[in-house]
């Protein structure tokens, strides 16, 4: 058993005072309450820094765990038992963890209120969607309408080679001389490094107010806990809505090497840029990677004109081994980016001109019927095809790390994907390298938890 500390603690930062409803909403175990959601995504937050990226073993390994919201008279006050004890120092909590905690427990407060019960915003609409995402990141004040465009999303795997992650470092070290700042899924590896080099370079330049942005989902949390450097955390209720959210917020979007969620990412964008509506749209798109990921990005690219058409080259620049040069193409591409939005009066923070078709924002669960249900054939728009492709890859990320997709894959078996044969060749060759690369899993054998046929 670990080391754990139990205590009672204020939440960091400005927190609003919770209703009696709102707190026994969050005392409730029942499938309708709040309490499981909240101690889950909890234990992901207060176990930053240990490396596992397997939410059922970590919900296993500190079963003993939980958390209870004590409402008084001057506020609120959080009561932790058996935590791990990585999240203390002489018996005190981290205070970058409490804002954790404090993030957590806002938005998932925040959801409640305004999205699944009041009904405030008609999911079953593109606009309704979308203004949904909008006000999560208001209330979490991640727009910022006084700030130039200066975000720079970075996407990559958790589980990647020292060599990749020192890339990673150097990348955002050079962004952040250039006064960008950094949006990540908040976890280790590809997510931290870049937030490592610009906090780095921020502090050289004397930029205090550099952003660290972390973007997280209850689903991935536990495999992806936050990183120390992220200075804010927004908790999105579902992995669809994560990702939009980064496209919204994002100037450029820069991906690393990864396995099958940098793969989805890279799908999700992509089936976006492709949307006719979307034609004239400035969002910069980099791959990029130390020298030995070059065969990793010339797969992706074969995969990518494979499944999309040649034309999806012109959405995306590949750059291998050369941090300044990324980011120097980003810093200018972000100008451009400016002076599009300027001239078509079109906010800074949050980017209401892209079109994000229904196919991207309905929520997919990946059960083994409806993975095998795919439609994965060219007969179809290509968007609608990177629109499938992303759910498949979605199904195969909750197997490999989220708590449910295990308990799916322990309950009845792997899920089987069906497409046609030179498709299902062609993605067969890519997850076997993600695979054979170590992308997967952080530790031990992989055992996929799925098959193809």
């Amino acid at each position: 058993m670990p080391d754990t500390i139990s205590t009672t603690i204020s939440p960091e930062g400005s927190l609003e005072i919770l209703s009696q409803q709102e707190v026994e909403r969050l005392h409730d175990t029942s499938k309708s309450g709040l309490h499981d959601l909240l101690r889950n995504c909890s234990l992901a937050v207060l176990n930053c820094g240990n490396l596992t990226d397997d939410g059922l073993a970590l919900l296993e390994t500190y079963r003993d765990f939980d958390i209870e919201v004590l409402q008084q008279d001057r506020g609120v006050r959080l009561k932790i038992t058996n935590a791990p004890a990585e999240a203390f120092v002489d018996g005190k909590m981290i205070r970058g963890i409490r804002e954790h905690l404090s993030a957590v427990l806002r938005d998932i407060v925040y959801v409640y209120n305004e999205i699944q019960t009041r009904h405030r915003f008609d999911l079953e609409t593109a606009e309704g969607t979308t203004n949904a995402v909008f006000h999560i990141l208001r209330k979490a004040g991640t727009l910022k309408p006084g700030r130039d465009p200066s975000l720079v999303v970075c996407w990559g795997g958790h589980s990647i080679s020292r060599e990749e992650y020192d890339y990673t470092k150097s990348v955002g070290y050079h962004l952040g001389l250039r006064e960008l700042d950094i949006c990540t899924g908040c976890g280790p590896g590809a997510m931290k490094g870049p937030m490592k080099g610009a906090n780095v370079a921020h502090a050289k330049q004397r930029r205090t107010q550099g952003r660290y942005l972390g973007v997280s989902e209850p689903g991935i949390i536990a495999a992806e806990a936050p990183n120390p450097i992220v200075n804010e955390l927004v908790v999105m209720p579902d992995i669809e809505k994560r990702l939009e959210a980064f496209v919204r917020l994002g100037h450029g979007i820069l991906v690393f090497p990864g396995g099958v969620g940098t793969a989805e990412e890279i799908l999700y964008l992509l089936g976006i840029l492709l949307h006719p509506d979307n034609a004239d749209m400035e969002l910069p798109l980099i791959l990029t990677g130390p020298a030995d990921s070059a065969d990793y990005f010339k797969r992706i690219d074969e995969f990518l004109v494979y499944t999309l058409g040649k034309e999806v080259r012109r959405f995306y620049r590949i750059i291998v081994d050369d941090a300044v040069e990324v980011a120097r193409t980003m810093r200018k591409n972000i100008d451009t980016v400016a002076e599009y939005r300027r001239t078509r009066q079109d906010a800074f923070y949050y980017n209401w001109r892209l079109t994000v078709a229904r196919d991207f924002q309905e929520p997919f669960e990946p059960t083994h019927e409806a993975m095998a249900g795919l439609a994965l054939h060219r007969d179809q728009p290509v968007h609608e095809l990177a629109a499938n492709l992303r759910r498949a890859f979605s199904g195969i990320v909750a197997g490999n790390v989220k708590e449910q997709g295990i308990r799916a894959i322990e309950a009845h078996g792997p899920f089987r994907l069906h497409a046609e044969p030179e498709l299902m060749a062609r993605l067969d060759e890519l997850l076997a390298s993600f695979v054979i690369q170590g992308r997967m899993k952080l530790a031990g054998d992989y055992v996929p938890c799925y098959t193809l046929g």
